[in-house]
């Protein structure tokens, strides 16, 4: 079968495709080892291609562009997350769109985890005392509760947060989870509380972890009432998106109580303008949008990409395909 890659930001290709991937795709497709963009598809020919391996960066077509340029294709194998910008017109058309999203989950549910541990005992607000004060820093440490039996809130209930739950599951946490697409029962037998109200979960939880998709329901959905409602030595971390989220309200409440703390990895706009308050206020720790596949992370992806083909060539049951239904529902 013949395949091709395509993005239209080469060096994206050239990170995620390493030589050994290359080498197992080569058991499974026929494949030059140029990286195709938008130009060159339009202006080549590339009526036998029946496969497209993919990566961030893929170039936005149009059905009659598809049906013109790719008048065989069968799949697309998309190493990367979010099939949202680019996939509409390829489902439209019948062709079969697989995504590595679940690939790249796996750093967000490890950073994730890993912050909310940090946060429980204090780690953020901690640390920052000690610079000034250190060993009223280490008298205060015990008004956190560490990690056990820790109320740790967890907003959404789709692959990220599924994945965290069940990592601090092992961590002896007590879990809340704000999540429509589960029932009380369902959330029982996970072992965590669902709560109908997102005021709950603020208002009993010494972390608050946000992994809502991002559809235009849920923007501005973590509003300037719920943020009011942080309180001492809670901490509210996002690797959500930052338009879910009162970012002015909650820099404003950073700003008047220094003992609560913001851990973000995502912003609005991202990055954040210069003299923006997040690189002011101590009690705010910013990232650069980390949480998601990075330096040998991405190479992930394209394993899963791999081992899906393999799935679809041998007829066997797929794990990471992309429907029109699930379209509609991703971020």
């Amino acid at each position: 079968m013949k395949a091709i890659f395509v993005t239209d930001q080469e060096w994206q290709y050239k990170r995620v495709y390493d030589q050994d991937v290359k080498n197992k795709l080569a058991k499974l497709f026929t494949f030059d080892n140029t990286c195709y963009n938008k130009d060159m598809l339009l202006k080549g020919d590339f009526k036998d291609v029946e496969c497209v391996l993919g990566t961030w960066g893929m170039p936005v077509l149009t059905e009659d562009e598809i049906k013109r340029v790719f008048p065989k294709l069968k799949y697309i194998f998309y190493s990367a997350g979010t099939v949202k910008y680019f996939a509409e017109p390829y489902l439209k058309l019948g062709i079969r769109v697989f995504s590595a999203w679940q690939a790249n989950a796996v750093p967000v549910i490890e950073y994730a985890v890993s912050q909310i541990l940090l946060a429980t005992k204090g780690f953020f607000q901690l640390s920052a005392h000690a610079k000034k004060n250190y060993r009223d820093a280490h008298e205060i440490m015990n008004i956190f509760p560490g990690n056990y039996h820790t109320k740790v809130g967890i907003l959404g209930y789709g692959a990220i947060a599924k994945g965290v739950v069940r990592e601090l599951l092992r961590h002896n946490e007590d879990i809340y989870v704000y999540a429509p697409n589960i029932t009380h029962e369902e959330a029982k037998s996970l072992g965590v509380h669902k709560v109908d109200k997102l005021e709950e979960i603020f208002d009993k939880c010494t972390v608050i972890s946000n992994h809502i998709a991002n559809l235009p329901s849920t923007l501005g959905m973590i509003n300037k009432d719920l943020i009011n409602r942080l309180k001492d030595n809670q901490t509210f971390i996002n690797t959500g998106r930052g338009q879910q989220v009162d970012e002015k309200a909650l820099l404003d409440k950073c700003k008047n109580n220094p003992k609560i703390c913001a851990v973000l990895d995502v912003t609005y706009p991202e990055p954040p303008e210069q003299d923006s308050l997040y690189f002011k206020l101590p009690n705010v720790t910013v990232t650069p949008h980390i949480a998601g596949s990075s330096g040998n992370e991405v190479v992930r992806m394209s394993n899963y990409m791999y081992e899906e083909a393999q799935r679809v060539l041998h007829n066997e049951k797929p794990k990471y395909e992309i429907d029109l239904e699930l379209f509609k529902i991703l971020a």
